[in-house]
């Protein structure tokens, strides 16, 4: 949903974008279901665009749903990532301090 919350774009520039953000063992065979479950989903929208090299490909964007759904989760993501990386920060100590240990 990020790549998509950036730009419209195809099933295959998907995982091209990921696998080069580190997702390396991620094929399209795994993409195109979730893709297809988000579109049931009315997060994304898909239409056929077409192509000089042959057929036509379907490209996908967030709907107005998707966006306010992705900013949310973005929302709650960051606010976990805060809480995970406070408590694996702290001291040891203070945790048993705070116990009465």
């Amino acid at each position: 949903m990020k790549i998509l919350a950036e730009h419209e774009d195809y099933g295959y520039s998907i995982v091209i974008s990921l696998n080069k953000a580190g997702f390396t063992s991620l094929k399209e065979g795994s993409v195109y279901p979730v893709l297809t479950r988000l579109e049931k989903k009315g997060l994304i929208s898909s239409r056929l665009v077409p192509s000089n090299q042959g057929p036509s490909r379907k490209s996908y964007s967030l709907t107005t749903e998707g966006i306010e759904y992705f900013n949310d989760f973005t929302s709650s993501w960051q606010t976990l990532t805060e809480l995970v990386n406070s408590l694996l920060t702290q001291e040891r100590g203070d945790h048993y301090e705070e116990k009465g240990i």
